[in-house]
C-alpha cells in the first residue's frame, strides 16, 4: 500500500449569508441556528473530533463573531453556574471549547465554496484536509467521515461522499459519473457536473457535503474560473483532480453513503431535522413523543 499523508485537519465553510432564514439569520449565523438546544455547527465539529481531526479551521465572515464567542470560555457564565452548583448545564457550556483546537479565517468576498476552501491554503499547507459543510449534519451512529480518510489512506487523492437522491432533485447537487471498485462502498469518480438539469445528469448520486481533498487542490482553485452561479466550484476543481494521477493530486474517489443525513439548509429539512432529533433524546422524547402524535391526531 501506498504511503499517504494522514488527515489531521478539518476545514468549516462557515461564511454564508443564510439568505433562506431571513430574517432569523439578520444578526444571527445560519450555523448558530439550534438543533432543539445546540447549534448546528457544533455538530459539524463534534463529528470532526470524533474523526480524529482535531485542528479545525472555520472559514467565516462578517457578523459570524458569535461562532468564534460559542467555541470559547465563558467565565462569566461559568461562574455564575458554579455558584448555583449546576453542574450539568457546566459541562454542556465548557464542552464546546474543548472539542479542537479552533482557528478561523475570513472570506472577505462571498465568491462561493472553492473560494472559501481556498481561503483555508496558509493553514492546511501541503496536507490533506478534510471539509465539512455546516448544512449537512451526519448521524453520529453512521462513521462516514472516519470511513472517507480510510479510504484516502488506500488510495490518496481525494474523497467525496455520495449519497442517491430522487432523479428530480439532481439539479440541486453536483452529480458524480462513478466507476465500480473492488469494494462496495467506495468508487472511483470520473467527471463531475455542479447542479445539472436532471435530463442531463450522469447518474443520481450527488455529493452532499464532506470531502477529503488533496493539497492539489489549491493549485487547481487558484485557476479555476467562476462557474454556475458566477461562484469558484469546488465540484469544478475536484473535476480536475479526478483525471489527473496520484502523483498530480489525482485521483478522486466516492464512500456511497447510504445512512442518515440532515439538510439544515432548508427550512422544512431543518424543522424535520429538529423533530428527529428530539423524538431521539432520551430527556425529552417520553413527552415529546406522544405529545407529537397527540397533535397529529388533532390536526390530522
Amino acid at each position: 500500500m501506498a504511503d499517504f499523508d494522514p488527515v489531521t485537519k478539518a476545514v468549516v465553510p462557515a461564511a454564508g449569508l443564510g439568505t433562506r432564514f431571513l430574517p432569523a439569520t439578520k444578526a444571527t449565523p445560519k450555523e448558530m441556528l439550534p438543533i432543539v438546544d445546540k447549534p448546528a455547527i457544533q455538530y459539524v465539529v463534534e463529528e470532526a473530533a470524533s474523526a480524529g481531526l482535531l485542528d479545525v479551521l472555520m472559514v467565516t465572515g462578517k457578523s459570524k463573531r458569535s461562532i468564534e464567542d460559542h467555541f470559547d470560555r465563558a467565565f462569566e457564565l461559568e461562574g455564575a453556574l458554579e455558584a448555583k452548583g449546576d453542574e450539568h448545564r457546566l459541562s454542556q457550556v465548557r464542552e464546546p471549547a474543548s472539542l479542537a483546537t479552533l482557528h478561523y479565517v475570513r472570506q472577505g468576498e462571498p465568491k462561493g465554496l472553492g473560494h472559501a476552501v481556498l481561503c483555508a491554503k496558509q493553514h492546511v499547507g501541503d496536507h490533506p484536509f478534510a471539509c465539512l459543510l455546516g448544512d449537512d449534519l451526519i448521524d453520529h451512529r453512521d462513521e462516514l467521515l472516519k470511513r472517507m480518510v480510510e479510504v484516502r489512506g488506500t488510495y490518496g487523492g481525494s474523497v467525496i461522499a455520495l449519497m442517491e437522491v430522487p432523479r428530480e432533485q439532481v439539479s440541486l447537487y453536483g452529480v458524480a459519473t462513478i466507476v465500480a471498485t473492488d469494494e462496495d462502498d467506495v468508487v472511483r469518480v470520473t467527471d463531475l457536473v455542479e447542479k445539472p438539469p436532471a435530463d442531463e445528469a450522469p447518474s443520481n448520486w450527488a455529493i452532499i457535503g464532506r470531502y477529503v481533498i488533496d493539497p492539489a487542490v489549491f493549485e487547481v482553485l487558484e485557476n479555476t474560473p467562476p462557474g454556475r452561479g458566477g461562484e469558484i466550484q469546488l465540484t469544478d476543481a475536484l473535476r480536475t483532480l479526478a483525471g489527473r494521477s496520484s502523483s498530480e493530486g489525482g485521483p478522486v474517489h466516492g464512500v456511497l453513503f447510504r445512512g442518515r443525513r440532515y439538510d439544515t439548509g432548508d427550512k422544512l429539512e431543518y424543522l424535520r431535522t429538529v423533530v428527529r432529533f428530539a423524538a431521539d433524546r432520551p430527556d425529552l422524547a417520553p413527552e415529546f413523543v406522544p405529545w407529537l402524535r397527540e397533535f397529529l391526531r388533532e390536526i390530522g
